[in-house]
């Protein structure tokens, strides 16, 4: 755990080395404003909820999310600093982990910086903030492509309506990030989103772990 923390450190560090972690929360926090107050018409809907602001998550992550992920190891590879790491006594999972904590802290932080529509919405009216909390941790979970993101809309449904049956198209459906973190911004936090959501993360995680072992032995 403390080669883990150490790796976390440093990666969490060096996003404000650079102006990296500056333009990525500018970027975060000006879209979702546009996107929540004049496209979502967040003042003319006459509710005091997040729907609208929690409904443009996945397609911001979508994009910006990866920018920020895959500087995670293309930084190492391209100052040469990957070998040095590789060879250091520390274990594969606490490098692989440690990095992927610091991108999702990082990520967790530009999400908490959006804490003025909370303070609005509850200025404004009297909003369910259990429902709120629920989704702000729903979205800090909603991070990896965008197969999963629109495998459950009714474009991808649809074209496979026509020709699969109605088990594969169900199981597709279920691979859809959308529509677990519809459920979750509901309020209601499933036991089956919950393990859906770590399932991928760690999936995604051994993989991770495993290219960076054939990197190693090669």
């Amino acid at each position: 755990m403390s080669a883990m923390g150490a790796v976390f450190r440093r990666e969490f560090s060096a996003y404000f080395a650079t102006p990296i972690a500056f333009v990525f929360l500018i970027i975060f926090l000006f879209s979702i404003g546009i996107f929540t107050f004049y496209i979502g018409n967040f003042y003319n809907n006459g509710a005091a909820d997040l729907s609208v602001f929690f409904g443009f998550h996945p397609w911001l992550y979508l994009f910006l999310i990866p920018a920020l992920a895959m500087r995670l190891w293309a930084e190492e590879k391209r100052s040469g600093s990957i070998e040095l790491l590789l060879t250091l006594p520390l274990p594969v999972w606490a490098t692989v982990l440690g990095k992927f904590l610091a991108a999702w802290v990082f990520a967790g932080l530009a999400l908490a910086l959006t804490f003025p529509v909370w303070i609005t919405v509850n200025y404004l009216g009297h909003p369910d903030n259990g429902v709120i909390v629920a989704s702000y941790l729903g979205s800090v979970t909603l991070v990896v492509c965008f197969l999963f993101t629109v495998a459950g809309a009714s474009a991808v449904m649809d074209a496979f309506q026509g020709w699969a049956p109605p088990a594969l198209v169900e199981v597709v459906s279920s691979f859809s990030f959308l529509t677990h973190f519809t459920a979750i911004t509901a309020g209601v936090i499933d036991l089956r989103d919950a393990i859906f959501f770590f399932s991928v993360i760690g999936l995604f995680l051994y993989a991770n772990m495993l290219i960076i072992d054939l990197t190693k032995s090669g």
